[in-house]
């Protein structure tokens, strides 16, 4: 699996995270394990999984980080607001955004699919407008989570983002 991580700064109305970088993970599952984000998710104590899409219009979440597992198909993802950077991402990617990083689907195949999840105690709200000062502050303060949801308690996550 191969990882990387990127800083985003504030992109026109988008705050995204002044702290803390955004997680791609390639080929999750290249160890030949059982192709499953909703169970890796539960296991490392991730939460309110769901399944669906990314939406087409650029948004953030201030009060919770995100993971989000390709289950199926591809997609191009434009991270870190409008003036973000677009992402090929196909099944078996992750990526793991930080409270207040922006994220759009600028186009997918027809049978795209994403597990997403947050860390215990986190819900995600939708932002589509500029943040105030009050939601900057909430951003910045939003827990760091227990677990990396790809690989536990010791994962990519803990090392980047402590």
């Amino acid at each position: 699996m191969n990882t990387e991580t990127i800083i985003f700064d504030e992109s026109d109305w988008v705050p995204n995270n002044p702290r803390l970088p955004v997680l791609l993970y390639r080929d999750v599952f290249a160890d030949g394990g059982p192709r499953d984000f909703k169970s890796r998710f539960a296991t490392n104590g991730w939460t309110g999984i769901w399944t669906n899409g990314v939406f087409d219009y650029q948004h953030y979440h201030s009060g919770a980080h995100e993971v989000l597992g390709i289950a199926r198909g591809s997609a191009t993802l434009l991270i870190g607001g409008p003036g973000g950077r677009a992402f090929e991402v196909a099944a078996g990617d992750c990526l793991v955004l930080p409270a207040g990083t922006g994220h759009q689907n600028l186009g997918c195949t027809a049978d795209f699919e994403v597990i997403g999840a947050y860390p215990k105690g986190q819900h995600a709200d939708i932002q589509t407008s500029v943040a105030s000062s009050e939601m900057v502050a909430k951003i910045s303060s939003v827990p760091l989570p227990d677990a990396d949801p790809v690989k536990g308690p010791s994962g990519f996550l803990i090392e980047k983002w402590r």
